[in-house]
Protein backbone atom coordinates (compact mmCIF):
# COMPACT_ATOMS: atom_id res chain seq x y z
CA UNK A 1 0.00 0.00 0.00
CA UNK A 2 2.93 1.92 0.75
CA UNK A 3 4.57 1.30 -2.53
CA UNK A 4 1.24 2.41 -4.21
CA UNK A 5 1.13 5.74 -2.82
CA UNK A 6 4.24 6.55 -3.87
CA UNK A 7 3.68 5.16 -7.65
CA UNK A 8 0.70 7.77 -7.50
CA UNK A 9 3.31 10.60 -6.32
CA UNK A 10 5.42 9.94 -8.21
CA UNK A 11 3.03 10.00 -11.85
CA UNK A 12 1.29 13.23 -10.31
CA UNK A 13 4.94 15.01 -10.19
CA UNK A 14 5.19 14.23 -13.59
CA UNK A 15 2.53 15.11 -15.25
CA UNK A 16 2.86 18.02 -13.54
CA UNK A 17 6.27 18.65 -15.53
CA UNK A 18 5.10 17.83 -18.18
CA UNK A 19 2.72 20.44 -18.12
CA UNK A 20 5.12 23.14 -16.97
CA UNK A 21 7.60 22.09 -20.33
CA UNK A 22 4.74 22.47 -22.85
CA UNK A 23 2.95 25.98 -22.23
CA UNK A 24 0.20 27.16 -24.51
CA UNK A 25 1.04 29.34 -27.27
CA UNK A 26 -0.59 32.89 -27.33
CA UNK A 27 -2.35 33.58 -30.27
CA UNK A 28 -0.65 35.29 -33.23
CA UNK A 29 -0.66 39.54 -33.28
CA UNK A 30 -3.14 41.32 -34.67
CA UNK A 31 -1.38 43.15 -37.55
CA UNK A 32 -2.27 46.54 -39.11
CA UNK A 33 -2.22 46.69 -42.84
CA UNK A 34 -3.10 48.94 -45.40
CA UNK A 35 -5.89 48.05 -48.20
CA UNK A 36 -7.84 49.08 -50.89
CA UNK A 37 -11.01 47.53 -52.65
CA UNK A 38 -11.21 46.60 -55.61
CA UNK A 39 -12.62 48.60 -57.89
CA UNK A 40 -12.95 48.33 -61.72
CA UNK A 41 -11.71 51.62 -63.26
CA UNK A 42 -14.10 53.43 -65.79
CA UNK A 43 -12.55 55.05 -68.99
CA UNK A 44 -10.65 58.03 -69.09
CA UNK A 45 -9.07 60.86 -71.07
CA UNK A 46 -5.38 61.08 -70.99
CA UNK A 47 -4.04 64.50 -72.75
CA UNK A 48 -0.78 64.80 -74.14
CA UNK A 49 0.92 68.25 -75.87
CA UNK A 50 2.80 67.98 -78.53
CA UNK A 51 2.63 70.29 -82.24
CA UNK A 52 1.21 70.27 -85.46
CA UNK A 53 3.87 69.32 -88.48
CA UNK A 54 4.14 67.88 -92.21
CA UNK A 55 3.83 63.89 -92.69
CA UNK A 56 6.22 64.81 -95.70
CA UNK A 57 9.25 67.29 -95.59
CA UNK A 58 12.28 67.09 -97.70
CA UNK A 59 15.63 68.76 -97.28
CA UNK A 60 16.96 70.32 -100.52
CA UNK A 61 20.26 70.72 -101.79
CA UNK A 62 22.03 70.54 -104.78
CA UNK A 63 23.82 67.89 -106.71
CA UNK A 64 26.76 69.55 -107.91
CA UNK A 65 29.57 71.52 -106.06
CA UNK A 66 29.42 75.39 -106.67
CA UNK A 67 28.73 78.83 -104.94
CA UNK A 68 25.41 79.95 -103.94
CA UNK A 69 24.10 83.25 -105.95
CA UNK A 70 20.66 83.45 -105.34
CA UNK A 71 18.31 82.23 -102.95
CA UNK A 72 14.59 83.34 -103.97
CA UNK A 73 12.94 81.84 -100.99
CA UNK A 74 12.87 82.48 -97.00
CA UNK A 75 11.18 80.77 -94.03
CA UNK A 76 7.53 80.63 -94.66
CA UNK A 77 7.19 80.98 -98.09
CA UNK A 78 4.99 79.09 -100.55
CA UNK A 79 6.08 77.74 -103.56
CA UNK A 80 4.80 75.82 -106.83
CA UNK A 81 6.25 72.10 -108.18
CA UNK A 82 9.31 73.12 -110.37
CA UNK A 83 9.31 76.95 -108.91
CA UNK A 84 13.22 78.32 -108.16
CA UNK A 85 14.12 77.60 -104.62
CA UNK A 86 18.52 78.60 -104.96
CA UNK A 87 20.43 78.75 -107.75
CA UNK A 88 24.76 78.49 -108.23
CA UNK A 89 27.03 80.10 -110.08
CA UNK A 90 26.61 78.18 -113.60
CA UNK A 91 29.81 79.48 -115.56
CA UNK A 92 32.23 76.55 -115.35
CA UNK A 93 29.43 74.12 -116.21
CA UNK A 94 28.39 76.77 -119.13
CA UNK A 95 31.91 76.26 -120.57
CA UNK A 96 31.58 72.61 -119.90
CA UNK A 97 28.86 72.67 -122.13
CA UNK A 98 30.51 74.99 -124.83
CA UNK A 99 33.31 72.43 -124.78
CA UNK A 100 31.35 69.27 -125.27
CA UNK A 101 29.60 71.11 -127.89
CA UNK A 102 32.83 71.96 -129.97
CA UNK A 103 33.55 68.07 -128.98
CA UNK A 104 30.43 66.81 -131.04
CA UNK A 105 30.71 69.84 -133.77
CA UNK A 106 34.62 68.26 -134.17
CA UNK A 107 33.01 64.09 -134.12
CA UNK A 108 30.61 65.13 -136.72
CA UNK A 109 32.55 66.31 -138.88
CA UNK A 110 35.05 62.94 -138.62
CA UNK A 111 32.32 61.07 -138.97
CA UNK A 112 31.06 62.96 -142.72
CA UNK A 113 34.67 62.91 -143.77
CA UNK A 114 35.48 58.96 -142.75
CA UNK A 115 31.92 58.31 -144.13
CA UNK A 116 32.96 60.23 -147.76
CA UNK A 117 36.35 57.85 -147.58
CA UNK A 118 34.45 55.32 -147.23
CA UNK A 119 32.39 55.83 -150.26
CA UNK A 120 35.12 56.37 -152.50
CA UNK A 121 37.07 53.09 -150.98
CA UNK A 122 34.12 51.48 -151.99
CA UNK A 123 33.59 52.91 -155.84
CA UNK A 124 37.49 52.40 -156.07
CA UNK A 125 36.95 48.19 -154.87
CA UNK A 126 34.36 47.93 -157.53
CA UNK A 127 36.58 48.91 -159.86
CA UNK A 128 39.30 47.33 -159.18
CA UNK A 129 41.57 50.38 -158.66
CA UNK A 130 41.88 49.48 -154.84
CA UNK A 131 42.46 46.60 -152.05
CA UNK A 132 40.05 44.98 -150.02
CA UNK A 133 42.24 45.76 -147.02
CA UNK A 134 42.35 49.35 -148.00
CA UNK A 135 38.00 49.29 -148.23
CA UNK A 136 37.99 47.67 -144.24
CA UNK A 137 40.49 50.32 -143.04
CA UNK A 138 37.83 52.86 -144.77
CA UNK A 139 35.07 51.12 -142.79
CA UNK A 140 36.55 50.74 -139.56
CA UNK A 141 37.65 54.91 -139.58
CA UNK A 142 34.08 55.63 -140.16
CA UNK A 143 32.51 53.18 -137.46
CA UNK A 144 35.12 54.72 -135.02
CA UNK A 145 34.16 57.92 -135.95
CA UNK A 146 30.71 57.36 -135.73
CA UNK A 147 31.45 55.96 -131.85
CA UNK A 148 33.18 59.82 -130.87
CA UNK A 149 29.95 61.60 -132.28
CA UNK A 150 27.96 59.13 -129.32
CA UNK A 151 30.66 59.49 -127.26
CA UNK A 152 30.54 63.33 -127.75
CA UNK A 153 26.88 63.78 -127.62
CA UNK A 154 26.82 61.86 -123.99
CA UNK A 155 29.26 63.83 -122.64
CA UNK A 156 27.37 66.88 -123.78
CA UNK A 157 24.13 65.63 -122.60
CA UNK A 158 25.91 64.74 -118.95
CA UNK A 159 27.17 68.77 -118.67
CA UNK A 160 23.77 69.64 -119.92
CA UNK A 161 22.45 68.27 -117.12
CA UNK A 162 25.10 69.35 -114.72
CA UNK A 163 24.22 72.66 -115.64
CA UNK A 164 20.39 71.98 -114.43
CA UNK A 165 21.54 70.74 -111.41
CA UNK A 166 22.71 75.03 -110.52
CA UNK A 167 19.07 75.41 -110.37
CA UNK A 168 17.32 74.34 -107.07
CA UNK A 169 13.98 73.54 -107.94
CA UNK A 170 10.94 72.57 -105.87
CA UNK A 171 9.85 68.42 -105.83
CA UNK A 172 6.11 69.58 -105.04
CA UNK A 173 3.79 71.98 -103.98
CA UNK A 174 5.01 73.53 -100.28
CA UNK A 175 5.80 75.97 -97.54
CA UNK A 176 9.74 76.30 -96.68
CA UNK A 177 10.46 75.24 -93.29
CA UNK A 178 13.90 75.75 -92.93
CA UNK A 179 16.41 77.66 -95.04
CA UNK A 180 20.26 76.42 -94.26
CA UNK A 181 22.61 78.56 -96.70
CA UNK A 182 23.33 81.76 -97.73
CA UNK A 183 23.65 83.60 -100.75
CA UNK A 184 27.56 83.51 -101.59
CA UNK A 185 28.82 80.63 -99.31
CA UNK A 186 30.16 77.57 -101.49
CA UNK A 187 27.62 74.81 -101.11
CA UNK A 188 28.81 70.63 -101.45
CA UNK A 189 27.07 68.45 -103.01
CA UNK A 190 23.71 66.92 -101.16
CA UNK A 191 24.26 69.85 -98.70
CA UNK A 192 20.88 70.99 -97.31
CA UNK A 193 19.87 74.68 -98.43
CA UNK A 194 15.90 74.39 -98.17
CA UNK A 195 13.77 72.25 -96.15
CA UNK A 196 10.57 71.86 -97.94
CA UNK A 197 6.87 70.88 -96.44
CA UNK A 198 3.81 69.66 -97.88
CA UNK A 199 1.12 71.77 -95.73
CA UNK A 200 -2.04 69.55 -97.14
CA UNK A 201 -0.93 66.27 -94.90
CA UNK A 202 -0.42 67.55 -91.75
CA UNK A 203 -0.21 65.60 -88.27
CA UNK A 204 0.44 66.23 -84.30
CA UNK A 205 3.36 64.70 -82.91
CA UNK A 206 3.63 64.15 -79.37
CA UNK A 207 5.61 61.99 -76.77
CA UNK A 208 4.12 59.29 -74.46
CA UNK A 209 4.93 58.15 -71.34
CA UNK A 210 6.11 54.55 -71.94
CA UNK A 211 3.14 52.98 -69.84
CA UNK A 212 0.70 54.40 -71.74
CA UNK A 213 2.69 53.17 -74.95
CA UNK A 214 1.86 49.94 -73.73
CA UNK A 215 -2.00 49.80 -74.72
CA UNK A 216 -1.42 52.51 -77.82
CA UNK A 217 -2.04 50.62 -81.19
CA UNK A 218 -1.65 51.73 -84.93
CA UNK A 219 -4.43 53.49 -85.95
CA UNK A 220 -6.23 54.34 -82.15
CA UNK A 221 -7.95 57.58 -82.65
CA UNK A 222 -7.24 60.95 -81.21
CA UNK A 223 -8.87 64.15 -80.79
CA UNK A 224 -6.47 67.18 -80.65
CA UNK A 225 -7.17 70.67 -79.91
CA UNK A 226 -5.21 74.01 -80.06
CA UNK A 227 -3.97 75.32 -77.15
CA UNK A 228 -4.75 78.58 -78.50
CA UNK A 229 -8.15 77.91 -78.47
CA UNK A 230 -9.26 74.74 -77.75
CA UNK A 231 -12.48 75.04 -79.42
CA UNK A 232 -10.55 74.20 -83.02
CA UNK A 233 -10.75 70.55 -83.23
CA UNK A 234 -9.77 67.79 -85.53
CA UNK A 235 -9.65 64.36 -85.34
CA UNK A 236 -6.73 61.83 -86.55
CA UNK A 237 -5.22 58.27 -86.07
CA UNK A 238 -1.93 56.97 -84.69
CA UNK A 239 0.36 56.78 -87.93
CA UNK A 240 3.82 55.68 -86.56
CA UNK A 241 5.23 54.76 -82.57
CA UNK A 242 8.81 55.12 -81.95
CA UNK A 243 10.07 51.93 -81.50
CA UNK A 244 12.56 52.96 -78.89
CA UNK A 245 12.06 55.16 -76.12
CA UNK A 246 13.95 58.78 -75.60
CA UNK A 247 16.49 57.61 -72.80
CA UNK A 248 16.45 60.93 -71.13
CA UNK A 249 12.49 61.47 -70.98
CA UNK A 250 11.76 57.93 -71.39
CA UNK A 251 9.01 58.73 -73.97
CA UNK A 252 8.23 57.47 -77.53
CA UNK A 253 7.20 59.91 -80.24
CA UNK A 254 4.14 59.32 -81.43
CA UNK A 255 2.91 60.47 -84.99
CA UNK A 256 -0.86 61.48 -85.59
CA UNK A 257 -2.27 61.98 -89.12
CA UNK A 258 -5.05 64.28 -88.87
CA UNK A 259 -8.39 63.89 -90.84
CA UNK A 260 -9.37 67.06 -92.98
CA UNK A 261 -7.98 69.62 -90.59
CA UNK A 262 -9.19 72.81 -90.30
CA UNK A 263 -7.47 75.90 -91.98
CA UNK A 264 -6.31 77.21 -88.65
CA UNK A 265 -4.28 74.08 -87.89
CA UNK A 266 -0.94 75.51 -89.51
CA UNK A 267 2.31 74.12 -89.28
CA UNK A 268 4.06 75.10 -85.88
CA UNK A 269 1.59 75.48 -83.42
CA UNK A 270 0.75 73.71 -80.06
CA UNK A 271 -1.55 71.48 -79.78
CA UNK A 272 -3.35 68.89 -76.61
CA UNK A 273 -4.29 65.30 -78.05
CA UNK A 274 -6.18 63.73 -76.38
CA UNK A 275 -6.91 59.73 -76.18
CA UNK A 276 -10.22 58.39 -75.35
CA UNK A 277 -9.27 54.94 -73.75
CA UNK A 278 -12.68 52.61 -74.96
CA UNK A 279 -11.11 49.24 -73.51
CA UNK A 280 -13.27 47.22 -71.19
CA UNK A 281 -12.82 48.57 -67.14
CA UNK A 282 -10.59 46.58 -65.23
CA UNK A 283 -9.18 46.14 -61.35
CA UNK A 284 -6.14 48.17 -61.19
CA UNK A 285 -3.93 48.16 -58.03
CA UNK A 286 -0.67 49.42 -56.64
CA UNK A 287 2.54 47.64 -57.61
CA UNK A 288 3.43 46.65 -53.77
CA UNK A 289 -0.04 44.59 -53.52
CA UNK A 290 1.85 42.04 -56.12
CA UNK A 291 3.53 39.15 -54.62
CA UNK A 292 5.71 36.79 -56.89
CA UNK A 293 6.25 33.32 -55.56
CA UNK A 294 7.09 29.86 -57.19
CA UNK A 295 6.47 31.89 -60.17
CA UNK A 296 3.19 32.80 -59.41
CA UNK A 297 1.41 35.98 -58.83
CA UNK A 298 -1.01 36.43 -56.16
CA UNK A 299 -2.30 39.28 -54.05
CA UNK A 300 -3.22 38.75 -49.71
CA UNK A 301 -7.18 39.14 -49.84
CA UNK A 302 -9.04 39.99 -46.42
CA UNK A 303 -12.12 38.55 -45.23
CA UNK A 304 -14.18 40.86 -43.90
CA UNK A 305 -15.94 38.63 -41.57
CA UNK A 306 -12.95 37.19 -39.50
CA UNK A 307 -10.21 39.86 -40.46
CA UNK A 308 -7.82 37.41 -41.75
CA UNK A 309 -5.92 36.82 -44.85
CA UNK A 310 -5.24 34.20 -47.68
CA UNK A 311 -3.56 34.42 -51.01
CA UNK A 312 -5.32 34.32 -54.23
CA UNK A 313 -3.64 34.05 -57.72
CA UNK A 314 -4.23 36.40 -60.19
CA UNK A 315 -3.10 36.92 -63.87
CA UNK A 316 -1.72 40.01 -64.45
CA UNK A 317 -2.62 42.06 -67.61
CA UNK A 318 -0.21 44.88 -68.11
CA UNK A 319 2.43 46.40 -65.26
CA UNK A 320 4.36 49.34 -64.78
CA UNK A 321 6.46 50.48 -61.88
CA UNK A 322 3.66 52.22 -60.02
CA UNK A 323 0.67 49.56 -60.76
CA UNK A 324 -0.82 46.55 -62.54
CA UNK A 325 -3.76 45.76 -63.88
CA UNK A 326 -5.71 42.63 -63.09
CA UNK A 327 -6.79 40.32 -65.71
CA UNK A 328 -8.39 37.78 -63.54
CA UNK A 329 -8.52 36.00 -60.27
CA UNK A 330 -9.92 39.84 -58.52
CA UNK A 331 -13.60 40.42 -58.08
CA UNK A 332 -15.04 43.60 -57.62
CA UNK A 333 -15.46 44.92 -53.76
CA UNK A 334 -12.28 42.48 -52.66
CA UNK A 335 -10.06 44.57 -50.06
CA UNK A 336 -6.17 43.79 -51.17
CA UNK A 337 -3.39 44.06 -48.75
CA UNK A 338 -1.35 46.88 -50.26
CA UNK A 339 1.99 46.62 -48.21
CA UNK A 340 4.02 44.42 -46.26
CA UNK A 341 3.06 41.33 -48.28
CA UNK A 342 6.35 39.31 -47.98
CA UNK A 343 5.59 38.95 -44.17
CA UNK A 344 2.19 37.79 -44.21
CA UNK A 345 1.13 34.42 -43.31
CA UNK A 346 -2.06 32.41 -44.27
CA UNK A 347 -5.08 32.71 -42.00
CA UNK A 348 -2.99 35.71 -40.26
CA UNK A 349 -5.44 38.59 -38.54
CA UNK A 350 -4.86 41.77 -39.34
CA UNK A 351 -6.40 45.11 -38.24
CA UNK A 352 -7.47 47.38 -41.44
CA UNK A 353 -5.98 51.27 -40.83
CA UNK A 354 -8.36 53.75 -41.13
CA UNK A 355 -6.06 55.58 -43.51
CA UNK A 356 -6.83 52.24 -45.81
CA UNK A 357 -10.13 52.19 -45.13
CA UNK A 358 -11.06 55.39 -46.36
Amino acid sequence: MKAFRMSLALGATLALAACQEQPAEPPPPVRPVLSVVAAPQASQELGFAGTVEPQIQSSLGFRVLGRMVARTVNVGDTVKKGGQLAALDPMTFELAMRSSQAEVSNAQAQLENATATETRQRTLLEQGTTTQAQFEAAQQAREAAAAAVARARANLAKVQEQLGYTQLRADFDGVVTAVEAEVGQVVQPGQTVVTLARPDIREAVVDVPEDINGSLRSGARFEVALQLDPSVRATGRVREIAPQADPATRTRRVRITLDNPPASFRLGPTVTAVLGTTNTPRIQLPASALLERDGKTMVWVIDPATKTVSPQDVKVAARDERSFRVAEGIAPGTRVVTAGVNSLTPGQQVKISDEASQ
